[in-house]
């Protein structure tokens, strides 16, 4: 306690320093104490509480609560980065090269893993994204958490920020905290709107179109309809690799310029579809309704294949000698075919390689992509989810004072992936080019019955009690590619690479449907005991049917110093059940390791590949946090500061690349896996490490009039978050992965904002402070790769020209100054192609700038 204390004080001068660099200023609007009138969003939150909603400074945790209309003061049109502007705790980076993660990307709340945040959208429970993030950067390596950048801003009534442990109230993956997104409600009235913006450097243009419609449903209901259409142009942040340049000057004319592009995928006719519909019953009883239906297509980018040392495509001895392949010896014959040396400046060239290509028995990859190739990554996204249910008071009966919320929900998420430009080499030269490499399929059900009631105890207030049942199930599904992204065609014992290159398809070996299911009770009660404390206490019990049960508690508090001022503390316990996809996910991809790529196969902890390197059944994650904090208000000021400290156990995490060693290929290939010799590495989930991670939130607020007839709204948000690993595995965590856990995302951020009201118009500046961070590039933490990154700050700007009642014109910019991402080693740049490191935690592209216009009916 004495360090984190200490750590505190040290630590306040970065909030000074996060205040200085935004001089130009900022604060989120969303975030600040608004004075409350009908247009401004209440400040009241579901979560935290399962009593009746309690105001921001009354919670006993901390909460923070960000407007729809503030979400959508952002050139971005990712809810993702919305959220980053306005929860200083929330990271969410960019990842140009790698895999599926590229399609859905992975976030962070207190530097943690993007499944120990849960999420929920009205309350209930949303289901998790079908993509694992194999290159997670990290912190988020194998997260399998929900995809929420499918909910449109313009759905939105409130974002509810919980930053404090609650599986005790909520289950699995409350960990770092939880966030509901609360859905419009209004029975009348919408909007329609245009937004349209381009990066300075001329690319990534992107179009989005939204609207909102509130509609009667009898006298006493109501519809909400939301839809948002996105269309995002790639980016290039791309140079030449030396490799290439070098090809393109000994003749080789069939490479791009730039060989591969480094940067944002491009996303097509992202459509999102939301509803939300309720009807009052009478009797104090109502039904709702709401769900959605999201599809995306996207198109990422992989590494270039160089056609004269690629491994097991174009050499199997490091670009000594081209691979050759020999059709004769495919059918038992004797090998014919020549050696084709390939240390020389073009392979083309050679009468070596000429003397080959003539003679109808031998081949070589380079007569399909004879610059070599960039395979595009690829894939579908859909989503779809449902919510059905009934609340209100029970009058009559034993249960009579009791309010009741009984709901069901199902939630699916498919990814459908696919592979162009790329080949099958163990197929030779009748592979295909483009190949459907199969669907990851997640699917959930949920049934939950909730109960509360005001019990008389002789205290201050009544003792507000709440239980409740929940059952859910979870299934996850891998659905096989199409035959020749997989198949081990007839010159695999040659040394070809077997399936799709790049992204092999899924085969039926790892195909199928696996499932669970739990049941949980809770029971939670909270009361002021006297006028000035409020104590809250919650414990639960959930069994799953894979490894077992687990029970969980947590304790609140909150003490009114004074009418401005109040503490508050928590202390809980939490658990992370392992997901079904990471116990039994499959998957083949390339990573890069030092600079050269290599081929790393994904198995499940129980397969015998993964087993013979040390592989486990998974068992959950187990926390212990506490916090402790302060509020102060006092007229148009409002300040609070909380601590935190979380303690997870068993982190469940991807393991680092274990090399497939050639002296166990015979005893693996007995165990039943095939091919061994073509696996470079594998990696399998594991119950890896232990770690700590403490921080300190701190968001101040202040409204005041500057100008005659004006509103001018400060606010300042400010994380520290430091994780250290005090536990873990050397056999499958190296010490690079060490490092990124606990210096991957910055010790330090903050916003500060500065937002200006007049009849007719209305701006905001902010200001994004982001401290140092451990740099890497595609996880590779060698020396050449990785890096120590500066500070950097950030300026956003929006203005907004009200032209009547109904229209609104917005100009605006984000990192309007293009601050620069942090640069990577030249050695690196020349190896892969890009500029930048990956792992930032602000958008490497650079400045963007847009307009919008906005319709209000």
């Amino acid at each position: 306690m004495k360090t984190s204390i200490t750590k505190l004080a040290n630590n306040i001068r970065y909030v000074i320093a996060a205040s200085a660099a935004a001089s130009v200023i900022t604060v989120s609007p969303a975030l600040a104490q608004e004075a409350e009138t009908e247009e401004s969003v209440e400040k009241i939150a579901v979560v935290g509480s399962r009593a009746a909603p309690r105001s921001v400074a009354d919670s006993p945790v901390p909460v923070d609560i960000i407007g729809g209309d503030e979400l959508s003061k952002s050139g971005s049109v990712d809810m993702l980065d919305m959220l980053i502007s306005s929860v200083p705790s929330f990271n969410s980076r960019a990842q140009p090269i790698s895999d599926a993660a590229t399609l859905i990307r992975p976030i962070n709340l207190r530097g943690l893993s993007s499944d120990s945040t849960l999420i929920l959208v009205n309350g209930k429970r949303r289901h998790r994204a079908s993509v694992i993030a194999f290159q997670g950067g990290g912190i988020n390596d194998g997260a399998q958490g929900p995809d929420i950048s499918v909910i449109p801003s313009a759905a939105l009534k409130q974002v509810e920020v919980l930053r404090d442990g609650a599986a005790a109230q909520y289950g699995s993956d409350a960990i770092a905290g939880v966030m509901n997104f609360v859905l419009k409600d209004a029975a009348d009235g919408g909007s329609l709107s245009i937004k349209h913006g381009e990066y300075y450097e001329g690319d990534g243009t992107a179009t989005i179109i939204d609207g909102n419609v509130g509609l009667p449903l009898t006298e006493d209901g109501f519809v909400n309809l939301s839809f948002q259409l996105k269309n995002a142009d790639a980016t290039s942040r791309s140079r030449q690799r030396t490799d290439a340049a070098a090809l393109i000057a000994a003749g080789n004319t069939s490479i791009g310029d730039p060989a591969q592009i480094w940067g944002n995928p491009e996303i097509n006719d992202d459509i999102t579809i939301f509803a939300n519909a309720g009807i009052d019953l009478g009797d104090d009883k109502e039904v709702y309704m709401f769900g959605n239906f999201s599809e995306r297509d996207a198109i990422g980018g992989f590494y270039y294949r160089n056609p004269h040392n690629r491994g097991n495509v174009y050499s199997i001895d490091g670009g000594e000698t081209l691979l050759v392949g020999d059709v004769a010896q495919s059918q038992g014959a004797e090998r014919t075919c020549a050696v084709v040396p390939a240390n020389v400046p073009n392979v083309l060239e050679t009468d070596a390689y000429q003397d080959m290509v003539a003679d109808p028995n031998c081949f070589a990859m380079n007569q399909i992509f004879p610059g070599g190739y960039t395979p595009a990554f690829g894939g579908t996204i859909t989503d779809t989810s449902l919510a059905v249910g009934t609340k209100g008071e029970i009058k009559e009966g034993f249960l009579a004072d009791v309010f009741f919320d009984l709901s069901g929900s199902i939630g699916k998420s498919e990814s459908s992936f696919n592979l162009t430009n790329t080949l099958n080499p163990s197929l030779g030269l009748s592979t295909p080019t483009e190949f459907d490499t199969g669907s990851y399929i997640q699917l959930e059900k949920t049934v939950n019955l909730d109960l509360v009631k005001s019990v008389e105890a002789g205290l201050y207030e009544p003792i507000n009690v709440a239980g409740g049942l929940e059952w859910r199930s979870e299934s996850f599904e891998i659905v096989a590619g199409e035959e020749a992204s997989w198949l081990a065609g007839p010159y695999a014992d040659q040394g070809f690479n077997i399936g799709s290159h790049g992204f092999k398809g899924f085969g039926p070996e790892a195909a199928g449907k696996n499932s669970r299911h739990n049941i949980a009770a809770y029971v939670d009660v909270e009361a002021y005991v006297t006028e000035d404390l409020l104590l809250g206490g919650a414990i639960r019990y959930e069994d799953f049917s894979s490894f077992g049960d687990t029970t969980n508690y947590k304790l609140t508090l909150q003490y009114a110093v004074s009418d401005e001022f109040s503490i508050r503390g928590s202390s809980s316990t939490g658990f992370r059940a392992p997901t079904v996809g990471q116990a039994n996910v499959v998957n083949t991809a390339t990573s890069i390791v030092e600079g050269n790529l290599i081929q790393s196969f994904t198995a499940p902890p129980t397969d015998p590949l993964a087993s013979f390197y040390g592989g486990k059944e998974l068992t959950p994650e187990d926390s212990t946090s506490y916090a402790f904090g302060g509020v102060y208000q006092s007229g148009d000021f409002f300040f609070t500061l909380d601590y935190y400290n979380i303690e997870v156990e068993d982190r469940i995490t991807q393991s680092s690349q274990i090399s497939v060693l050639a002296e166990d290929y015979a005893e693996l290939e007995a165990l039943g896996v095939q091919n061994p010799e073509l696996i470079s590495a594998v990696t399998y989930f594991a119950n890896d490490f232990d770690t700590t991670t403490e921080g300190v939130d701190i968001v101040a607020n202040y409204s005041m009039e500057i100008f005659d007839s004006s509103d001018t709204d400060f606010s300042l948000a400010y994380n520290w978050n430091e994780t250290s690993v005090d536990k873990f595995n050397p056999d499958t965590t190296s010490d690079g992965k060490v490092r990124r856990l606990e210096r991957g995302v910055p010790n330090h951020r903050a916003t500060f904002t500065v937002s200006q009201n007049w009849d007719a118009l209305s701006m905001f500046v902010r200001t994004n402070y982001f401290g140092e961070y451990y740099a890497t590039h595609a996880d590779d933490t060698s020396d050449t790769w990785s890096e120590i990154a500066s500070a950097a700050v950030t300026v956003d700007v929006e203005v907004n020209f009200f032209l009547s009642d109904q229209v609104t014109i917005t100009a605006g910019a984000n990192n309007v100054f293009d601050q620069k991402a942090e640069r990577l080693q030249l050695e690196a740049r020349a190896v892969v192609g890009g500029v930048f490191y990956e792992s930032g935690p602000f958008d490497y592209n650079g400045g963007f700038y847009y307009v919008k216009a906005t319709y209000n009916f």
